[in-house]
């Protein structure tokens, strides 16, 4: 079978779980994967034809793929803000407008005077804000606090490969003050649960079904657990005066989570939009 001919069958069949879109998209990540070749490459090498070990694993893919399961599981990678990171179900896999959350701190802290700097990234998974922000800010100090002993793994496993130097906590944000001194901190990020479990049946089955719960959902009668958890942890732990806090929001809870900012002692509170123009991002200032 032909490198063209094993693309086209895969994007035939994907056509039936997936929109055309997004069928050649994830048939072009896999065939790369595959044959190491990038689109230009493939169409030159169009009628090369793949070895048997290619079309044992082009067919384990598929299977996986026909399954729902997210492309970047299968090939157990993901790309964040340039970064290539693995990625399995112990983790989220890393969102366009998380990296936006990324680039609001790198302007932010731009203004700021060139000193070091502590951060902390409050449920890191598989780490991508934490190890982007330390890879465009050499200055940071950088902490990446998560619950998950697996989900911490592959975030040390990721800031190992993209040689970023990053101290994990194991720990859990909930808990936080029964066991832990405080840090004096001058960013607090998070992209924290903040997806109503009412909300599940409105979500694609591949989410569902392969991305880990412990990182989506919240009670229904509590949507703020974590963004109120993390302010108040903030209050203990970020530095006074300027430090200041970046967190990535329900766009439907946006109000309410700039309201509960407020209510704690911040200011300067303000909803940011991400490119879909949705409230995507709440950002404060401890003084």
């Amino acid at each position: 079978m032909t490198i063209l001919q094993a693309g086209k069958d895969l994007s035939v069949e994907l056509s039936k779980i997936y929109n055309e879109r997004e069928a050649i998209q994830v048939t072009n990540m896999v065939m790369e994967k595959i044959t190491g070749f990038s689109n230009a490459e493939r169409l030159i090498n169009k009628q090369l034809a793949l070895t048997s070990e290619q079309q044992d694993q082009l067919q384990v893919f598929r299977e996986q793929l026909m399954q729902h399961k997210p492309v970047q599981y299968v090939l157990h990678e993901a790309w964040f803000a340039g970064l290539k990171l693995y990625v399995d179900e112990n983790v989220l896999i890393p969102r366009p407008e998380t990296e936006e959350l990324v680039e609001a701190i790198v302007a932010d802290v731009g203004e700021l005077p060139q000193k070091a700097l502590s951060l902390i990234d409050i449920g890191t998974g598989s780490g991508c804000i934490a190890i982007a922000l330390k890879k465009k800010l050499a200055n940071l100090e950088v902490y990446a606090m998560e619950i998950s002993d697996k989900a911490l793994k592959v975030a040390r496993r990721n800031a190992t490969e993209n040689d970023a130097d990053i101290r994990f906590l194991h720990a859990d944000i909930l808990n936080w003050e029964k066991h832990k001194d405080p840090l004096p901190l001058d960013i607090i990020v998070s992209n924290p649960p903040y997806i109503k479990k009412m909300e599940a049946n409105e979500m694609a089955a591949n989410v569902l079904l392969y991305e880990p719960h412990q990182a989506l959902f919240v009670p229904d009668n509590d949507a703020l657990l974590f963004y109120r958890t993390i302010a108040e942890f903030a209050l203990g732990n970020l530095k006074r005066g300027a430090g200041k806090i970046f967190v990535e929001i329900n766009e439907m809870l946006a109000e309410e989570v700039a309201t509960m900012f407020r209510q704690k002692g911040f200011s300067e509170v303000i909803i940011r939009k991400d490119m879909q123009q949705k409230d995507r991002i709440v950002a404060a200032v401890l003084k």
